[in-house]
């Protein structure tokens, strides 16, 4: 796993963007993991600003959100794709049929679950995975456990977790406590990933995964399994 010490979060930000922008050069159809929460926003924003100046063009990529909570209405200010269309999707020239997502209100999440994991298949796979990284050390929402789900499920979220998404909501009550998410197999058959850490709070977390001990109960210390992993991390946070 390779480790890029980034000043702070401005940079961390547009580090990630560059990753990207990159990608899509060597690759116009490439086929980008995208996730949510605070991390990404800035990322988000130099996207936008990198479409505006014409240095990306986004016309020919697709997008694959890594997952979705359970259950939420696609309209819910809180729900994932409320969030991707108002933070990147309707900024950018991308095809509407290209930005994928869960479906966070179906009443067949077993078919949901299989229906996503085959478009990933059909659409070849991801290129690029960009990650965010839980406090308890979850990627999607792959929460720790002593097995993993390989492939694209529904998941309970940990207290941890709820907790620390509390403050996107007006109350912690209101946390949704079950989420779709990308499976471990799908995050590791990605050609590279980047995964984004900001916050002081995820000092003790990331002092375990740069242990390199691979365990379930850190979920994203199976990254040390990848062959072209990027840890982008705020400096002070190591």
């Amino acid at each position: 796993m390779k480790k890029v010490i980034c000043q702070d979060y401005n940079e961390l930000s547009i580090e990630a963007a560059k990753l990207i922008a990159e990608q899509i050069w060597y690759k116009p159809d490439s086929v980008l993991g995208l996730s949510t929460g605070a991390t990404p926003l800035g990322l988000y924003k130099e996207l936008i600003k990198m479409y505006e100046s014409d240095e990306i063009d986004f016309s020919q990529v697709t997008t694959f959100n890594l997952d979705e909570y359970y259950r939420i209405s696609p309209e819910n200010p809180q729900s994932y794709r409320y969030y991707m269309m108002e933070n990147l999707i309707k900024h950018i020239n991308i095809k509407p049929e290209n930005f994928n997502i869960p479906n966070g209100n179906t009443d067949f999440v077993a078919a949901e679950c299989e229906r996503y994991d085959e478009l990933m298949d059909r659409a070849g796979g991801i290129d690029l995975q960009i990650l965010g990284l839980g406090v308890n050390g979850h990627i999607g929402f792959n929460e720790p456990a002593s097995e993993l789900d390989t492939k694209t499920h529904l998941t309970g979220l940990k207290q941890e977790t709820i907790d620390a998404n509390a403050r996107f909501f007006n109350d912690v009550k209101d946390v949704p406590t079950h989420a779709i998410t990308v499976g471990m197999s799908s995050i590791l058959k990605s050609k590279k990933v980047v995964i984004l850490i900001s916050g002081k709070n995820k000092s003790k977390i990331v002092k375990e995964i740069l242990k390199g001990e691979i365990t379930t109960s850190v979920p994203a210390t199976l990254l040390h399994l990848h062959s072209d992993a990027t840890l982008l991390v705020e400096k002070g946070v190591v």
